[in-house]
């Protein structure tokens, strides 16, 4: 079986390089039945942000997709998931995103926190690791994509995993239209 690869990046066993992963993406990988069909790719981590990346290595936006923590509550009550859309959509936080929730309103998660629970840097969060209690939303449109870049918990690299894997993460709730 062959690594993911994207050129111009070089392509790591991700489960043989604990360096460049987060301990929470590590701790996922090493239990997750794919986790060896993961790569890992070093990445200069001041263009860990997707723009900046997209541009410097160029690749285009339809090669990643992003995860990004949302937050609401309902009867006092804090809801909070990992939304994975891919990189050329937004997800749909005050419409789907709010509904599947089941909150009033629905916000980005504060960065300061997202960081501290999860474990992983800004920038960097994956939907691998996430703490328990978190609920992972996946954009379908991502499984489209041959091999997808994501974050790895760190900013000085990136996962690359087979889209259709995405829908195999555990506790992935694939729905219709939460990217858009």
């Amino acid at each position: 079986m062959s690594l993911p690869a994207i050129a111009p990046l070089t392509s790591l066993p991700a489960l043989q390089h604990p360096e460049l992963l987060a301990a929470p993406t590590l701790a996922a990988l090493r239990g997750w039945e794919h986790g060896g069909e993961v790569a890992v790719v070093a990445i200069d981590p001041d263009v860990a942000d997707t723009a900046a990346m997209m541009a410097e290595y160029d690749l285009t936006a339809d090669m990643g997709a992003n995860c990004v923590i949302v937050s609401g509550k309902r009867a006092g009550v804090e809801r909070i998931a990992a939304v994975l859309v891919r990189a050329d959509r937004r997800a749909d936080v005050n419409g789907l995103v709010k509904r599947t929730l089941d909150v009033r309103s629905a916000s980005f998660h504060a960065m300061d926190r997202a960081v501290e629970e999860s474990g992983m840097e800004y920038g960097g969060i994956t939907p691998l690791g996430l703490p328990a209690g978190w609920r992972l939303l996946v954009d379908p449109g991502a499984l489209e994509i041959d091999v997808v870049i994501i974050g790895s918990g760190l900013r000085t690299s990136k996962l690359l995993v087979p889209g259709y894997l995405l829908g195999e993460l555990p506790g992935a709730e694939v729905i219709d239209g939460i990217g858009h």
